[in-house]
Parts: structure tokens; C-alpha cells; sequence
């Protein structure tokens, strides 16, 4: 399968135009992945824009490609969100690289009740961007034609104003309704991930209040490094995407 590269200037791009690949694309295209002049590419923008190419020039510093082909992708509809609790460790990188990988259109840090890791002040704004660099790396890997957005962190009042105009599913491992017997009715659809240690009763009942559904993957507890991404695949099904 031809190497992917996302260069948010190719949006206006057409058949036979040159993309430039610079920085870090370049460096990586030419030394990681020892791209080769005359080796076809593919290029987007990150935004539904599909470019298919050959490279003409190959350098640390930039690479040349040439694009014989252009389409255009659609967004994903009804779209899903991963609402991730920040969680120690990798755990909710983790989480973000699969969801990314499997299909998740949006992701939204959650600082959780008892999320042991906290964003506080400019740690948020590092955080956010290491969690959407991440993605970005898993999108062009799993050669996706749109990338997820990754929003500011969250509280659990903001993801209860958030449940008037999408459906959310809360993932409760005591919750009677199973995630694969849901059935899709056109909304928007938003997934929410305890941390390590649970979502905590007040926040179950914040949500449920607010209209959220509380629904669980099986008879088994998954972290929550793998849970979001198991019932994003479990949506991709339901949802007609698989």
C-alpha cells in the first residue's frame, strides 16, 4: 500500500499539480521511510481531500510529488465521539492512537472525578496537543481521508449539556443494556470512559439525568485504554461503517 501524508495545503490541489512535503513529513518520508522518486503516494488534507501521486523529488528537507489523481471523501455520518478520562500513565494515549485508528471522528479529554492524572493550566494545552499529534500519526497510518478533532478537556457538567443534542452511551460494566443490541437512529453518537477507577455515582447520575445511556460491551472489564476503542468497533458495525 502506497505512504500517506497529510498536508493541509493540498485541499486545493488537482491533477497535476506538485504538493510539497516539508519538515517533518519530508524528513520522515525520506530517512524513516526511505520514499524513492517515481514511488506512488497518497496525500490528503485532512479534510475529505484524496490525492494519489508519484514522488519527483526526495530530500530530508522536502519532497516533490506530482498528482495524477484527486476525490473528494465525504464526512462520516452520524459521527462518533470518544469522550476518554484522562488516565495515568499512557493509558489514555493509548486509548486515542486505537479509537484514532478504528475510526472515532472526534475525541474529548475528560477530567473525570477520579482521573488520577490532572490537566491543570498549561498542562491542558500540552495535553491536548500531544493526544492530537498522536492522532494525527495514527490517521495518516491508518491512511484516513479525515482527521479527528481533539477538543479542550472537559468536566462532567459540560458532557451533560452536551447530551441535549447528541446521544451519548456511557460504558457501565453494570449496566443491563448491552452496546451491540443499541440501535442506530441517525444522531450523533458520543462514547464516555471512566479512568481507571470508574465513573463515580454522582457523575452516572449527572449524565443519566441529562438523557445519557448507560450501556456495557459484555460480562467482562476492559481497561479503559481498550474499552473506547472495543465500542467504537462495536459501532462501526451497527453503524454500517464495517
Amino acid at each position: 500500500m502506497a505512504l500517506h501524508f497529510v498536508v493541509e495545503s493540498a485541499s486545493d490541489a488537482v491533477a497535476g499539480d506538485v504538493v510539497s512535503l516539508t519538515g517533518a513529513e519530508a524528513k520522515h518520508a525520506a530517512v524513516v521511510r526511505r520514499l524513492r522518486v517515481g514511488e506512488e503516494v497518497t496525500v490528503g488534507d485532512g479534510a475529505g481531500v484524496w490525492l494519489t501521486g508519484a514522488a519527483e523529488e526526495v530530500s530530508p528537507t522536502r519532497v516533490e510529488v506530482r498528482i495524477a489523481r484527486r476525490s473528494e471523501h465525504p464526512a462520516p455520518s452520524p459521527r462518533i465521539t470518544l469522550v476518554q478520562a484522562l488516565a495515568k500513565g499512557d493509558r489514555d494515549e493509548l486509548a486515542v492512537q486505537a479509537a484514532c485508528e478504528l475510526g472515532v471522528d472526534e475525541i474529548v479529554p475528560w477530567q473525570a472525578a477520579r482521573s488520577v492524572s490532572r490537566w491543570d493550566g498549561p498542562k491542558a494545552v500540552k495535553g491536548r496537543e500531544r493526544w492530537a499529534t498522536i492522532v494525527r500519526e495514527a490517521a495518516k497510518q491508518a491512511h484516513r481521508s479525515w482527521l479527528p478533532d481533539v477538543v479542550a478537556p472537559v468536566s462532567t457538567r459540560r458532557l451533560a449539556e452536551r447530551a441535549s443534542s447528541q446521544r451519548v452511551l456511557v460504558l457501565d460494566p453494570t449496566a443491563a443494556v448491552r452496546l451491540s443490541e443499541i440501535e442506530a437512529d441517525g444522531r450523533d453518537l458520543m462514547l464516555v470512559v471512566g479512568p481507571e477507577g470508574g465513573i463515580s455515582d454522582e457523575e452516572l447520575d449527572r449524565l443519566t439525568e441529562a438523557g445519557a445511556e448507560r450501556v456495557r460491551l459484555g460480562d467482562t472489564v476492559l481497561r479503559t485504554s481498550t474499552a473506547g476503542p472495543a465500542a467504537i468497533a462495536v459501532l462501526s458495525v451497527t453503524l454500517g461503517r464495517w
